[in-house]
C-alpha cells in the first residue's frame, strides 16, 4: 500500500514516503519501552507543562496546520482550523483537569478490614494508536492528551494518506518537551498493524476506524490478552418530531450531515421524521443541501471539498445506486461533478427501507437518508434498527419525548436540539458494532490505566 500525500481535490500525488523498516519499527519500540519506565514515574506538573506547550504550539501554528490538513484529506480550511483550535483547548483541559480525574480514590478502609484502602490510577505502558485520516490531528489528540496525562507513551500508526500530519503531531510534542520516545509515529503499512498489536512491548491498542478493520484489531488485541479500545463507525440518527423547531432542525441537520464533507462518523446520517412535519421538514432541509457549494477546500467560499479517498466516493455513489435501483427518490444532488478531484455533492433521498444498503451501512460522504414514520415508536425502532450506535440525536420540545430518547436509543450517546458534537469533559464512544470502551471524560483519561485497589493494613508506616 502507497503512503502518500495525494491532493483529494486534484488527484495529485505530491509526496510518497517510503515505510519504515523493520530495523527502525524495532529500534522504536525499544525507545518507546524505555521512555515508558520514567514517563510512568513522572509527576502530573511536568506532564502538564508539556502538554501546555502543545496547546500552545497548536495555536501558534494553527493556519500551517490547518492548510497541512486541508491539503491532505481535503476539508474545508475553516473545518480544519476548528479541529486544531479544538485539540489546543482539550490539550489545556486534561492538564488542567488529569489530577482531580486521576487522584487517588480512598474507600471505606474499615469496611475492607484495612487501615487505609484506596484505588490508584497507574499508566499501562506503551499504547499502540491506530488512527484514521478524517480529522487527523483531533483524532490522535483525542487519545493522546488523556493518555499522555495518565503516564502513558505512544507509537502512532496514523492513516496511510496522511503521512505528513503524523510526522508533524510527533514534532510537536517534541518541541513542547515530551522526553525522547514518549510520542513516536510508525510509518508503516496497514499489514503491519497486526504483529505491532501482538507485540510484548505494546501494552494495549487503541484504535478509531471501520467496524471490519476494529473486528481485526480487536482479534489481535484478544489472542494476546491486551486491552483494547474501539471507536468504529455509526449510522446515526436524526429525529424529528411535531414540536421541534424545523428552521433549527433542518439547519443543524445539514450542518452534520455535511461536516468534514459528510465524513464524520458522529454525524447525522438518517433522518427520521414524523408524518406531520415529514413535508416541512423536508422542503426546508432539501433547500439548504441543494444550497451546499462544492469547490475547492481552500477557498473560503466552499462548504463542501472532496472526499478523502476515490474509494470513499465510489462506495458512497454505490449507495445511493442501489437505493434508486430499489425505488428511493433522489431530492437533490447525487450527480458527480465535471471535475478532477473525488467530489460528491450534498445529496439526499426518501423513501429509503430496509432492504437497501444504505439503510444498514455507514454513508461516509455528503448523502442523507429521510424516513417518514407515523409516530414515536416507529421512530425509534428505525432508529435502531441499524448495526451501529454511535451517537443520535432527537429534535422535540416534549419532556417525555426527550426521555425516552435519552432511555430507548441504543446509541453511545443522545443529543436533544442539537448536534453530536465530542467534548473533553464528556465521554465518547459506543455500542454494538460502534465500538467499546470511551475515549474523553474522565471515563476516557482511566482506559488506559492499571486501576489498582491498594490495601494496608494496621502497623504500617
Amino acid at each position: 500500500m502507497t503512503i502518500a500525500t495525494i491532493n483529494p481535490a486534484t488527484g495529485e500525488t505530491l509526496a510518497v514516503y517510503p515505510a519504515m523498516s523493520d530495523a527502525e519499527v524495532d529500534a522504536r519500540l525499544d525507545r518507546a519501552v524505555g521512555a515508558a519506565r520514567g514517563f510512568g514515574r513522572s509527576g502530573f506538573a511536568d506532564r502538564a507543562a508539556v502538554l501546555v506547550r502543545v496547546a500552545e504550539l497548536l495555536e501558534a501554528r494553527l493556519d500551517e496546520i490547518a492548510a497541512l490538513v486541508t491539503l491532505e484529506m481535503g476539508k474545508t480550511l475553516a473545518a480544519s482550523r476548528n479541529e486544531v483550535d479544538k485539540c489546543a483547548r482539550t490539550c489545556r483541559w486534561y492538564a488542567a483537569e488529569a489530577p482531580r480525574l486521576l487522584a487517588d480514590e480512598t474507600v471505606d478502609a474499615a469496611a475492607v478490614g484495612a487501615d487505609r484502602a484506596f484505588v490508584a490510577y497507574q499508566p499501562l505502558g506503551v499504547i499502540l494508536a491506530v488512527m484514521p485520516w478524517n480529522l487527523p490531528i483531533w483524532q490522535v489528540i483525542r487519545y493522546a492528551a488523556p493518555s499522555f496525562m495518565a503516564g502513558n507513551v505512544t507509537l502512532l500508526k496514523h492513516a496511510d494518506n496522511v503521512p505528513r500530519c503524523a510526522e508533524l503531531l510527533e514534532e510537536l510534542f517534541a518541541r513542547a518537551g515530551a522526553p525522547d520516545g514518549v510520542f513516536q509515529h510508525l510509518r508503516v503499512e496497514t499489514e503491519a498493524v497486526d504483529a505491532l498489536i501482538r507485540d510484548p512491548r505494546v501494552s494495549a491498542v487503541m484504535f478509531t476506524g471501520g467496524s471490519t478493520a476494529g473486528m481485526a484489531v480487536a482479534a489481535a488485541a484478544g489472542a494476546s490478552l491486551k486491552k483494547s479500545v474501539l471507536e468504529l463507525g455509526g449510522s446515526d440518527p436524526f429525529v424529528v418530531m411535531p414540536s421541534a423547531d424545523l428552521d433549527a432542525a433542518a439547519e443543524v441537520g445539514v450542518r452534520s450531515r455535511c461536516i468534514i464533507n459528510g465524513q464524520s462518523c458522529i454525524a447525522a446520517k438518517r433522518f427520521i421524521v414524523h408524518d406531520a412535519v415529514y413535508d416541512a421538514f423536508r422542503d426546508r432541509f432539501v433547500d439548504r443541501m441543494a444550497a451546499q457549494r462544492l469547490g475547492d477546500p481552500s477557498e473560503a467560499t466552499t462548504d463542501i471539498g472532496p472526499l478523502a479517498r476515490e474509494r470513499g466516493r465510489v462506495h458512497v455513489e454505490a449507495l445511493v445506486s442501489d437505493a434508486v435501483g430499489k425505488g428511493a427518490r433522489v431530492l437533490c444532488g447525487a450527480e458527480r461533478p465535471d471535475r478532477p478531484g473525488w467530489f460528491t455533492p450534498a445529496t439526499a433521498i426518501e423513501g429509503v427501507g430496509a432492504g437497501m444498503a444504505i439503510h444498514r451501512e455507514e454513508a461516509f460522504g455528503p448523502v442523507a437518508a429521510l424516513y417518514r414514520v407515523p409516530d414515536l415508536d416507529s421512530a425509534f425502532r428505525v432508529a435502531n434498527d441499524t448495526p451501529y450506535g454511535l451517537g443520535a440525536v432527537l429534535w422535540s420540545a416534549d419532556p417525555s419525548e426527550q426521555k425516552r430518547a435519552v432511555t430507548e436509543i441504543d446509541a453511545g450517546s443522545v443529543t436533544v436540539n442539537g448536534m453530536t458534537i465530542s467534548y473533553p469533559e464528556l465521554p465518547f464512544g459506543g455500542v454494538k458494532a460502534s465500538g467499546y470502551g470511551r475515549e474523553l471524560g474522565s471515563v476516557g483519561i482511566r482506559e488506559f490505566c492499571n486501576v489498582k485497589a491498594v490495601w494496608i493494613g494496621a502497623g504500617s508506616d
